[in-house]
């Protein structure tokens, strides 16, 4: 039976091609937490999520201690038995514990991850630009990509946001989907006041209008809301879904790997959003092509919407060598596909490493 046998614990700083404007900040670089997880055969398993302050309760800081006090736990342990390590810590550090419960998971050859034969996942893709005048030649060149939904970031200031998505509307006409996503920036009344007059041309959602914590704020929302509501940020796991869905008015729900604690965990997550008659919604932004990939096994059997975990195109320095596959708006799968991580590329982007080993550093094939 195959044990850990090395750990390697990163901080990364990967730069964007493109700033990447939220209602909470401007991205210009990504910072996942990575676990490098490698047995005794020298095989390797995968995992990372990045951390956004003011997120929720975890900090960047809160997740690299629990990486570094998590790995010389699962040294010498099977597979099975580091899970089990993992998963009571799930609820309390759901984004560190998954970038653990990942690696685990991809080391172990999850079956959601075996490709057997080939699959295409369509992403949406981000409207950057603020400016009015040049929205239509962004959404043209979008467009001709191959893309099919778009995303709109909203929260900033009500009363402009209208406007611009009223001339999205108009600069889309109708040849694509729109989601609509706040991050939790507005108060109740400013998102009443927005959703309530929006013209729900061409729109399929509205995410996340107000504060995670605030229920309330959100169902009230949903109650007035022209479009369907989507919650993503108050979702963290099964209790979370099962309040959702006695929200009327809230018609998606949206997870991300890094939230629900692994693999396993997140196809349940999925699952149970359609049993409670609810759509799922699936990906990361904010991730790299190793949360991206082990998101796009997951959604082409689950989810049948586009994909969010789009977060790989937007680095300057992709960590994959070749890139994950991506043509005509989707993440195409070959049969047995697994990303080849580049080393160099890592390393290059590492601000912090600690490694863990239960027995000296042995030479490991590359995955």
């Amino acid at each position: 039976m195959s044990r850990i046998a090395e750990i390697t614990m990163r901080r990364l700083r990967v730069p964007l091609t493109v700033p990447y404007k939220v209602s909470l900040r401007t991205f210009t670089h990504f910072e996942p937490i990575v676990a490098e997880i490698c047995d005794a055969d020298g095989r390797v398993g995968w995992g990372e999520a990045e951390i956004h302050r003011g997120y929720g309760h975890e900090t960047p800081e809160s997740g690299w201690n629990y990486g570094l006090a998590m790995a010389p736990r699962l040294l010498g342990l099977d597979f099975a038995a580091a899970a089990d390590v993992i998963a009571p810590t799930v609820a309390a550090d759901p984004h560190a514990a998954s970038v653990m419960m990942s690696a685990v998971e991809t080391l172990a050859g999850h079956p959601a991850l075996s490709l057997r034969e080939p699959a295409s996942v369509p992403l949406l893709a981000p409207v950057h630009t603020m400016d009015i005048e040049r929205l239509g030649e962004e959404i043209d060149e979008t467009l001709a990509q191959g893309f099919a939904t778009l995303k709109v970031k909203v929260g900033f200031d009500a009363a402009a946001d209208r406007k611009r998505v009223a001339a999205i509307q108009k600069a889309v006409a109708g040849r694509a989907t729109i989601r609509l996503d706040a991050n939790q920036a507005f108060g109740v009344e400013e998102a009443c006041s927005f959703a309530a007059a929006l013209q729900p041309d061409g729109i399929e959602l509205f995410e996340q209008p107000c504060s995670k914590e605030d229920w309330a704020a959100n169902a009230a929302v949903a109650k007035v809301s022209t479009v369907p509501v989507m919650l993503d940020e108050s979702i963290y796991g099964l209790a979370d879904i099962e309040r959702a869905a006695g929200l009327p008015g809230v018609r998606y729900v949206k997870l991300k790997l890094k939230k629900l604690g692994g693999v396993t965990a997140l196809i349940e997550g999925l699952h149970r959003i359609r049993q409670r008659g609810m759509e799922p919604v699936l990906g990361d932004g904010t991730a790299t092509e190793i949360a991206c990939w082990l998101e796009a096994c997951v959604a082409r059997q689950t989810i049948r919407n586009a994909g969010e975990m789009n977060g790989f195109l937007k680095l300057a320095i992709p960590l994959a060598n070749p890139p994950l596959p991506f043509a005509g708006g989707a993440i195409g799968l070959p049969a047995g596909y697994v990303p080849a991580i580049d080393r160099a590329a890592v390393e290059r982007c590492t601000v912090a490493a600690q490694h863990f080993a239960a027995r000296p550093r042995t030479a490991r094939a590359g995955r």
